[in-house]
C-alpha cells in the first residue's frame, strides 16, 4: 500500500501545488491588470502562465522524485528528463517575461510620442531586440541541456581548447549569415528602414511588413510578399518614401493636341483636386513639358499626405481630366493628320497647286484644275 500511496502523494502533491500557485499568481496578475489600465505589463505577463506552471511542476517533481521511489532503476534517466524540461520551461518563461517588458516599454513610448516615423523606428528596434534576446536565451538553454550529459561535459573541455580554430572555421562558413545578422542590427539601430515604411526595391513598390535578424519582407500593393536578405538594404540603394516625412508630390502626364485650352485645363484641375478628399491642399500645377509634331505633353503636379493618397489623387486627376476633355473639348485630344502630302515643285507628279495625285483603283487620279473663263 505504501508503494502505491507514496508516488501518488509525491506526484499529486506536486501537481496540486503547481495548479494552486499558478492560479494564485494568475489571479494577482489579473487584479493588477484591472487596477492599472495605463500599462499592459500585467496582462502581457499572464501569457507566460503555461511555462510558469511547467517550471513549478518540473521543479517540484525534480526535488521530490527521490521520495517517490518510482522506477528506481531509471532514476538517473528520469531525473535528467525532468532537468531538461525544467531548463526548457525556464528559457520559455524568460523569453515571455522579456517580451512583456519590451512590449510595455514600446507601448509607453508610442503613447508619449505622436511622430509616426519615430514610433515605427522604435517598433523595429523592439522587434529585433526581442528576437535577439530569444536567440541568446535559446542558445544558452540548449548549451545547458547538453552539459547535463557527462559525455558532453567531457567533450566541452576539448572543444574549448580548439575554440580559436573552430571560431575561424565557423566564421568563414557562416559569413553570409553573420553579415545578415549584423545588417539586421544596423537596420534596427541605424534607422535606415522601419516597419511600415513605403519602399521601392528592384522596381517593386510596397510596405515593409516584417524585419528579422536575417531577412526583410515587403508587402506589395497587390498583396504579394517579397522576401529579401537584410544585407541588401545595407549594400544596395533603395527608395524609402517614408523617410523624412510621408508627404509626397506626384505627376500626371496627359498628351493633348496643340490647340488644347491650357487655362481651362488648369481651372479644371483645380476643381478636380478640390473635390478629391485625398488631396492635401498643399500644391498643384499644370505645365507643358514637351512637344512633338502631333501632340504636346502636359504635366499636372499634385500633392498628398502619404503614398496611398498620392496614388488616389493621380488616378482621379487622370480619369476626370481626360473625361472632361472628351466631353467639352474633343478637339484637344491627340489627332492624326490625314491630309494629302504637299510635294515639292520639282517632283514629277507635282502640279501647279502643289497637291499630289491620288491613286484610285490602280490609276493616277489628277486633282481637278481650275479653268479660266475670262
Amino acid at each position: 500500500m505504501e508503494n502505491l500511496l507514496r508516488p501518488l502523494i509525491v506526484i499529486g502533491g506536486s501537481v496540486f501545488l503547481t495548479l494552486l500557485i499558478g492560479w494564485t499568481t494568475d489571479l494577482l496578475l489579473r487584479k493588477a491588470d484591472q487596477r492599472h489600465h495605463e500599462t499592459p505589463l500585467w496582462g502581457l505577463l499572464r501569457r507566460g502562465r503555461i511555462p510558469y506552471q511547467l517550471v513549478l511542476c518540473a521543479a517540484f517533481l525534480r526535488a521530490s522524485y527521490d521520495e517517490a521511489q518510482l522506477l528506481e532503476q531509471h532514476r538517473t534517466a528520469v531525473g535528467r528528463a525532468l532537468t531538461l524540461v525544467l531548463i526548457g520551461a525556464t528559457a520559455w518563461l524568460v523569453i515571455r517575461i522579456a517580451a512583456a517588458i519590451v512590449e510595455t516599454t514600446y507601448s509607453r513610448y508610442a503613447r508619449a510620442h505622436r511622430d509616426p516615423a519615430r514610433v515605427r523606428r522604435v517598433r523595429t528596434q523592439v522587434t529585433l531586440i526581442t528576437r535577439v534576446v530569444a536567440a541568446i536565451v535559446g542558445v544558452v538553454a540548449v548549451a545547458s541541456m547538453l552539459l547535463t550529459f557527462p559525455a558532453m561535459r567531457a567533450a566541452g573541455t576539448s572543444l574549448l581548447a580548439s575554440a580559436g580554430l573552430l571560431g575561424i572555421v565557423a566564421g568563414i562558413a557562416a559569413q553570409s549569415t553573420l553579415s545578415n545578422l549584423f545588417a539586421g542590427l544596423q537596420i534596427a539601430f541605424g534607422d535606415m528602414v522601419r516597419l511600415g515604411d513605403v519602399v521601392v526595391v528592384e522596381g517593386e513598390w510596397g510596405t515593409v511588413d516584417e524585419i528579422t535578424l536575417t531577412f526583410l519582407t515587403v508587402r506589395t500593393w497587390d498583396e504579394r510578399r517579397i522576401t529579401m536578405p537584410v544585407s541588401y538594404f545595407t549594400s544596395k540603394p533603395f527608395e524609402n518614401w517614408s523617410r523624412g516625412g510621408a508627404q509626397m508630390t506626384g505627376t500626371v502626364f496627359v498628351h493633348v493636341d496643340h490647340a488644347a485650352p491650357l487655362p481651362e485645363m488648369r481651372e479644371r484641375l483645380r476643381d478636380i483636386l478640390r473635390g478629391c478628399p485625398a488631396w492635401d491642399g498643399r500644391y498643384y500645377d499644370l505645365t507643358v513639358t514637351d512637344s512633338t509634331p502631333s501632340t504636346m505633353e502636359v504635366r499636372a503636379l499634385v500633392t498628398a499626405k502619404d503614398p496611398d493618397d498620392l496614388w488616389t489623387v493621380r488616378v482621379t486627376v487622370r480619369e476626370q481630366l481626360i473625361h472632361w476633355l472628351t466631353e467639352t473639348h474633343p478637339y484637344a485630344l491627340p489627332r492624326v493628320n490625314t491630309a494629302d502630302a504637299v510635294l515639292p515643285p520639282t517632283h514629277p507628279h507635282a502640279h501647279a497647286d502643289g497637291m499630289a495625285p491620288r491613286t484610285i483603283r490602280g490609276r493616277i487620279h489628277e486633282p481637278p484644275r481650275s479653268t479660266d473663263r475670262g
